[in-house]
């Protein structure tokens, strides 16, 4: 029996030997393939041949995954993996060192759902492309529609799934001074796609982190929050946009997807792939963003 596991090793070695016209082949029919976080607008692909004639040929990189760290589920079909992606972007000979999370539903054997969230800065920077990145965004907006409204909260509010909506609606509420509340005293919280990020390390680190929300007038609502349960029980792993505005910034829409360990109802570790790009873009702080990479 072939296990998403399988097909997620498949793919990595086809990836790492360029064997692009081969991977297709691990897709079902009507495979779709998301990407939230795609600059400038997200996009999706349904069937293999779409998919064929969108990335046949594949990119002009040569690079390996490292670090693989592969979440299943509650769910049998289903596994989320955290990988780095090393490698050079063979047009500039420039190498590049990318995060990525993926989230693969393999069903009898093969790909019938896949969302990829990327670290597109560092691989556009890589490629040279960050002149063309920016100007991407001058035109380019998301659809945005109504936010459903919240559903009622049904999980215990101390175990992970119950800490993990606290979290992103406190965000919303803008709940700034409790949610340091959510976090262990010692604690271990990074953002994979933003450069430079500091590591926050305590609860003391995390107050000082959730300024910005205040600062910047953050006003966000949460839609589209689907938590996924990991065979550990410590982790949980949430997929969700938030969508309002900053300061004085047009109303937005950003996705993201965030990975919690809670223990004891704190969360101990989180690493959070929030989509920088869309977010400075929208608050016009594009050109700072791109000065970090």
């Amino acid at each position: 029996m072939t296990t998403p596991r399988d097909v997620f090793d498949r793919l990595s070695e086809g990836i790492t030997a360029r064997n692009w016209e081969d991977l297709f082949d691990l897709y079902a029919e009507d495979a779709v393939v998301e990407n939230p976080q795609r600059p400038p607008v997200p996009t999706r692909f349904k069937g293999r041949e779409t998919l064929r004639r969108n990335f046949g040929g594949g990119f002009n990189v040569r690079m390996s995954r490292a670090d693989v760290l592969i979440h299943g589920t509650t769910d049998p079909e289903v596994i989320i993996a955290e990988y780095r992606n090393v490698g050079e972007a063979l047009d500039t000979g420039k190498s590049f060192d990318m995060a990525n999370i993926q989230l693969l539903r393999v069903r009898d054997g093969l790909i019938a759902h896949s969302r990829d969230y990327h670290d597109y800065l560092r691989l556009v920077a890589a490629r040279d492309g960050l002149e063309d990145l920016k100007k991407s965004y001058e035109t380019a907006e998301r659809e945005l529609t109504p936010v459903p409204p919240r559903p009622e909260p049904t999980a215990d509010p101390k175990s992970p799934r119950g800490v993990f909506e606290r979290l992103v609606h406190g965000v919303a509420d803008g709940d700034w001074a409790g949610l340091p509340e959510l976090y262990a005293e010692e604690t271990h919280v990074t953002h994979p796609f933003l450069p430079g990020a500091k590591t926050l390390e305590s609860r003391e680190d995390l107050r000082e982190h959730f300024k910005f929300g205040e600062q910047g007038k953050v006003r966000f609502q949460v839609r589209d929050l689907v938590v996924h349960e990991t065979l550990d029980p410590e982790v949980v792993i949430g997929e969700f946009d938030y969508q309002g505005t900053a300061g004085d910034s047009r109303e937005f829409r950003v996705s993201n997807i965030f990975v919690l360990r809670v223990r004891e109802g704190l969360i101990v570790e989180s690493r959070d792939y929030a989509d920088h790009l869309a977010i400075a873009a929208a608050t016009g702080r594009l050109d700072e963003l791109l000065a970090r990479v």
